[in-house]
């Protein structure tokens, strides 16, 4: 038996090696100066890699259910590493193209199958701490731009772009594959020890899920939409205030570039501390409470914003809709199991992934068209406090659909112990 602490490290060199593609603004500067690319021709990397992030967990979550983490972890390793150290290969032959080729589209199959292969496993290591296992995985993406970011930094000064490309690609396949030689699902049923004694003795009662259904029948209950919709509104809304962040800081109180670029630098940290803390929270609460929480907060803090120029609160403020961004991401994967089971959980996580692949292009056309409109970004943000309040709405639909079928299921479970009560009396006859 495999331990589910060292699952769950794997899980995070995974995440924490294909988060790195939130540090691609570090190659932004060294290329275009290097190339004479423009700004846009070199983000449209990025923009395609999160695209196929998107596409690929949704087409390859049942990739992962058929052949398991493991599998799915070694073709994310081979995808995401060979992607990236493809990308030297462009640099040096000056291709824009096999750069979108190799950084774009191959690594981002690489990520998208990366993120849902050890989060699915992980929620069923952990029957009973899931949020606390998807957050910690996830945290590892969050914190991962502030680890590479760094060590990008020095290797193109030393080394130059595309042997920096190489030597990551390099690293990354090393590092997932090996992550992905421990992954393995538990046997059909386990719990841990501790917790299976909890459980027998009666002193702890498992909450069962509300079904155990497949991607193609989840996705043709309401619930699945309605947490699409929930988490597309805060990716999008949460993309709008990373992409403005520096802008609005600089506008709002009066920071110096530099200055609002070391904010940047410390709200990812939120990013990831959220991403751990509120799903932990989320095993304590329950998963509806936490999304409400998300929403109800962060339209407060989307009004107050505009009308805030102290630094201190302004940065607080901030600070907690980063650690709300994160959170919404590292939640999800459990509340999936708790609504559809466990069955094709990375599946079906693929597929309300697409609402994050929707999001990340929506989200800053969307922030642009705004400041455009409004000729700031603090007026924009009355706006996205606008969509959290729809999010809430949905939030508390949800809160309907769950307790119609947690009826049901009662219902159904007396019914199943009368017809046994009956058919034991019979015997006894």
């Amino acid at each position: 038996m495999k331990n589910r602490w060292l699952i769950a490290l794997s899980a995070v060199g995974i995440h924490i090696s294909i988060g790195a593609v939130y540090a691609w603004s570090v190659f932004t500067t060294p290329l275009m100066e290097q190339f004479g690319w423009s700004s846009s021709q070199v983000q449209m990397t990025f923009s395609i890699a999160i695209l196929f992030l998107g596409l690929s967990a949704a087409f390859l979550g049942h990739f992962v259910e058929k052949y398991g983490p493991k599998k799915a972890g070694i073709l994310a390793a081979f995808c995401f590493g060979i992607g990236v150290f493809i990308s030297g290969f462009a640099v040096n032959m000056e291709s824009l193209i096999l750069l979108y080729l190799s950084f774009g589209v191959l690594a981002g199959i690489g990520l998208g199958v990366g993120y849902i292969a050890p989060v699915s496993t992980l929620v069923k290591w952990f029957p009973d701490r899931r949020g606390l296992a998807t957050g910690l995985a996830i945290m590892g993406f969050g914190f991962a731009a502030a680890i590479s970011s760094p060590i990008m930094d020095a290797l193109i000064s030393s080394v130059g772009i595309a042997n920096t490309f190489f030597i990551l690609g390099g690293a990354y396949f090393i590092v997932m594959l090996c992550s992905s030689l421990y992954l393995e699902k538990p046997p059909e049923g386990w719990m841990p020890e501790g917790f299976k004694d909890k459980v027998d003795s009666g002193k702890v009662k498992v909450k069962k899920d509300l079904a155990q259904l497949r991607a193609n029948e989840a996705i043709k209950t309401p619930r699945f939409y309605y947490l699409w919709v929930m988490l597309f509104i805060n990716v999008t809304c949460g993309i709008a205030i990373l992409s403005a962040t520096s802008p609005l800081a600089q506008e709002s109180i009066g920071l110096t570039a530099t200055q609002a670029a070391a904010l940047v630098g410390i709200l990812g940290i939120f990013n990831g501390i959220g991403r751990l803390g509120w799903a932990s929270i989320s095993d304590y609460i329950g998963r509806p409470n936490t999304y409400t929480a998300f929403f109800v907060i962060q339209a407060i803090l989307f009004v107050l914003l505009p009308f805030t120029t102290a630094a201190v609160p302004f940065q607080i403020m901030l600070m907690i809709i980063y650690t709300c961004y994160g959170g919404g991401f590292a939640s999800i994967p459990a509340y999936i199991g708790d609504l559809f089971g466990t069955k094709q959980l990375g599946a079906i996580h693929g597929y309300i992934l697409t609402a994050w692949a929707a999001a990340g292009l929506v989200g800053p056309l969307f922030t642009a068209w705004m400041y455009d409109t409004t000729g700031s970004y603090s007026n924009s943000l009355v706006y996205f406090a606008g969509m959290f309040v729809v999010a809430f709405v949905i939030s508390m639909v949800i809160r309907i659909d769950i307790r119609r079928l947690e009826r049901k299921n009662a219902a159904q479970e007396k019914s199943d112990h009368m017809n046994l009560e009956k058919k034991v009396t019979a015997q006894a006859r």
